[in-house]
Formats: C-alpha cells, sequence, structure tokens
C-alpha cells in the first residue's frame, strides 16, 4: 500500500518529511503489488459508485415510476373510491388530532369532529363551539339549508328542525324577519329559489361536487312573455323601494304584500294573467304574482306564456343550496370586516356569534360564541374573524347572531343560548348521513 502522511507533522520536520517521501518515490522502483492495490483501488470505486447509484435510482420519486405504474397503486387516481375516502379520513383525523391537541373533541359520526374550548380575551373568557366537517371522509354527509316550514313564513326551535330530518348537526342559518320567519337574504334549496340577496350580502354555496363557494351574492330576475321583457328587482322579500318590482311565489304565502303607491299587483298562472288589481292578490298554488309600480308591469296584461328566469353570479353556478349572512370574516385567506359595504350598521359589539367557513382542503368550519354573561363575553366581528381564519378558514361569513346563536349536535343543544334551547328560527343549515341502499333494503 502507499505510504500515508501521518495525522500531525511538526512544521519543522514537514520541509524534510516532503524531501523524504519524494526520495523514496524516486529511487524505489514500483512493484507488482503496487499496481494490483491500484486496479484494486478502482474497482472499488466502479463498485460503490454503482451501489451509490442504484441506491439513488430506488430512491428519488422521478426514477421511481417509471416504465412501473405498480408503484402508482398509493395515488388517488389508482384507489377505489372506499380506499380514496378511509384515506382521507385517516389523513384528517391525524390532522385534527394535532389540531385540536389537548383540546375536549368528541366525533358525532364519521368525518365530523365537535371540539368546545375557552378562548380568554383580556383575561375574560368565551366559550366556543367547533363543529369541523369533512364531506370527502365521509361521502355520505350531506350538508343543507333547511327552513322551518314549506312557507317562508313560518318559525320553529332547532330542535324541530333537525329532528325531522335526523340531522347529526344543525346550526341557526340566516337573518330573518322576526315578526313573520320571512328569510332575510338569499335562500336557494336543491336549485329552488326561495329568496333574494338583500343589499347583496355575502352567501355560501354548497355545490354539487361537494365544494363549497362564498360571495356577495346577486341575481339577475327576467321576466319574459311573448313580447314583453320586465326586469324584476327580487324574489320573495319585503319590499325596499317603492319602484321595487317583486316577484312572490307560493312559498311566501297564500296573498302578496299591498302594491306600493301607483302600483298593481298581478297574478300568474300557467303563464296567463289570471288576477289582477291595485292591492295584494293570492298567490296561485303552482304559479307566481309580481307586484310593482304600475308602469312596470302593467305591459304584462295582454301577454301569454309568461315565466321568469332567474340567472345567478358564476361563483354559484354549480350550487346545489346557498344561504346568505354576512358580512365577510374571512376573504381569500385573509381577514375581511366589510361591515359598511354590507350595511349592518351597528352590531360589530362584542355578541354571542354564529358564522361558517371552509378551508383550502375543503373542510367546513361551523362556530358558535357564547356571550352577554359572565362566563363568556362574546366576541366582536374582527375577533370571530380572527378566530375563523385561526382556524384555517379561507373563507368565512358571519350568520345571524345574537339570540338566534345556536348549535345542535346528536339531539343536544351544546350552546348556551340567552333562551333555553334558543328562540324560534326561520331557517338552519343542517348536516345528515344518508343510509346505504343495503342497509335501507334489509330494514324493510
Amino acid at each position: 500500500m502507499f505510504p500515508l502522511k501521518p495525522a500531525f507533522i511538526s512544521p519543522h520536520f514537514e520541509d524534510s518529511y516532503s524531501a523524504l517521501r519524494s526520495e523514496y518515490f524516486l529511487t524505489r522502483p514500483p512493484r507488482m503489488k503496487d499496481f494490483i492495490s491500484i486496479i484494486l483501488a478502482i474497482i472499488g470505486i466502479i463498485i460503490i459508485s454503482g451501489v451509490c447509484y442504484l441506491t439513488l435510482l430506488l430512491a428519488h420519486p422521478i426514477f421511481a415510476y417509471e416504465g412501473d405504474y405498480s408503484a402508482l397503486r398509493t395515488k388517488a387516481e389508482f384507489l377505489t373510491p372506499k380506499e380514496l375516502e378511509a384515506k382521507e379520513y385517516q389523513s384528517w383525523i391525524n390532522h385534527t388530532n394535532n389540531k385540536y391537541k389537548n383540546r375536549l373533541v368528541s366525533h358525532p359520526a364519521k368525518g365530523i369532529i365537535h371540539v368546545k374550548m375557552t378562548k380568554y380575551i383580556n383575561g375574560r373568557p368565551v366559550k366556543i363551539n367547533v363543529v369541523e366537517i369533512n364531506p370527502k371522509a365521509n361521502t355520505k354527509l350531506q350538508i343543507r339549508p333547511k327552513t322551518a316550514s314549506n312557507v317562508l313564513n313560518r318559525k320553529t326551535g332547532i330542535k324541530n328542525m333537525a329532528g325531522s330530518e335526523n340531522a347529526i348537526i344543525a346550526i341557526n342559518g340566516g337573518y330573518f324577519k322576526p315578526q313573520t320567519g320571512v328569510p332575510l337574504g338569499t335562500l336557494v334549496i336543491g336549485k329552488n329559489v326561495l329568496t333574494g340577496p338583500i343589499y347583496n350580502r355575502v352567501a355560501l354555496g354548497i355545490n354539487s361536487d361537494g365544494t363549497f363557494s362564498m360571495e356577495r351574492s346577486t341575481m339577475d330576475i327576467l321576466i319574459q312573455g311573448k313580447k314583453a321583457q320586465i326586469k324584476a328587482d327580487n324574489i320573495n322579500q319585503p319590499r325596499m323601494l317603492s319602484t321595487y318590482t317583486i316577484i312572490y311565489t307560493d312559498k311566501w304565502g297564500q296573498m302578496t304584500p299591498p302594491a306600493p303607491k301607483y302600483g298593481m299587483a298581478m297574478a300568474i298562472k300557467d303563464g296567463k294573467v289570471i288576477n289582477y288589481n291595485f292591492g295584494s292578490v293570492e298567490i296561485p298554488k303552482g304559479g307566481f304574482a309580481i307586484v310593482g309600480p304600475k308602469q312596470n308591469i302593467q305591459p304584462l296584461l295582454n301577454e301569454k306564456n309568461i315565466n321568469f328566469d332567474i340567472t345567478m353570479p358564476e361563483v354559484f353556478q354549480n350550487s346545489e343550496h346557498i344561504i346568505g349572512g354576512g358580512p365577510y370574516l374571512v376573504k381569500n385567506g385573509n381577514m375581511h370586516v366589510d361591515i359598511k359595504e354590507e350595511r349592518f350598521g351597528a352590531i360589530n359589539g362584542r355578541n354571542p356569534r354564529t358564522a361558517i367557513g371552509y378551508t383550502k382542503n375543503n373542510e367546513l368550519i361551523i362556530v358558535t360564541i357564547d356571550g352577554r354573561e359572565e362566563t363568556s363575553i362574546g366576541m366582536t366581528l374582527w375577533e370571530t374573524s380572527r378566530l375563523m381564519k385561526d382556524l384555517g378558514c379561507e373563507y368565512a361569513m358571519n350568520l345571524d347572531g345574537g339570540g338566534s346563536s345556536v348549535i345542535y349536535v346528536k339531539g343536544k343543544i351544546e350552546n348556551s343560548p340567552a333562551q333555553k334551547n334558543g328562540i324560534a328560527l326561520s331557517n338552519s343549515i343542517i348536516i345528515t348521513e344518508t343510509k346505504d341502499t343495503e342497509t335501507v333494503a334489509n330494514a324493510g
């Protein structure tokens, strides 16, 4: 073997050492043993390089899948729906276990977790209920709004709404007129437009592909006859301006509100005007009525094939259900509270709250915050915005709050509303779970 340089050489000996080494190699003739050592060293380098290359080849993902697609079995496109759901569920459980570590967590159903926590603001307590729902972890979960009745001017308790649908989770929904129960803002259930927007306030879309949308809500409503075309301003909402033309369906109730001054009301069924006057008209079953300024709707009197068409914003084109609220709390991952733009006036005090939002990974998050009591002081809108952002929401909005704020989990009211079990509500958001066809068949 070649002689090795010592690990430490005194600087006084360095020059003489170099000289000795040079003399050693110049004067000593090479031997066969040295050639063999060189060859063995080269072979060793080749073997080690080959092993390293093979290790890299097997470990690096760029190479791992080339020519052998069996390695892709773990990728989503090669999983069956059940395998994909199981994988999503396990991944989500691991994530939420870490996210809500040291919190009081329960699992009301597969794909749903319920968390109870207390936060402190300036040393004072705030009691919070959080429900997180992952539709990909349980494809049997159904999320939708629910009204108190099949007509809009009704109210009932959250337990009645949830119990009638065997709901696992229920929370109060959007704003409503306290005297009648009519929802104030956009409400669409099963693509059926029940009410239109007020002040273009923000709404949540629950889409047919299991995703969610959120945007300020608008509607373009066009009433068409054979010749005449009239733009309507809203559907099934109280009149806000005397100049508005509003459509009322039989979901509103039996009679339309009175026509405005210099206005008229017109009842339409099977595309024809069946009644009109300058006050109220009866809304025909399966038909609708139009109420507005006389000059706006009079051109329809002699028309046939009268119907109306509603166009929603593109963001809601795929929405099966839409429910309005407001204001925004989180938009594009940032805190965003547009009280002034959505004309909410003075609702930013510390109050009981209900909020709803969704994450980048399409988990729905609903929250209730108790307030107006010593054990829980409530939150401002900006504090609620911070909470929803901290919970991971990419988009979130405020729902009706105060005395309306209530959350129901598997038959029990989990928060502390001012009135025991909560006040009578116009609408709610419920989460149910469909049964397997096999299970239903066997039960029958």
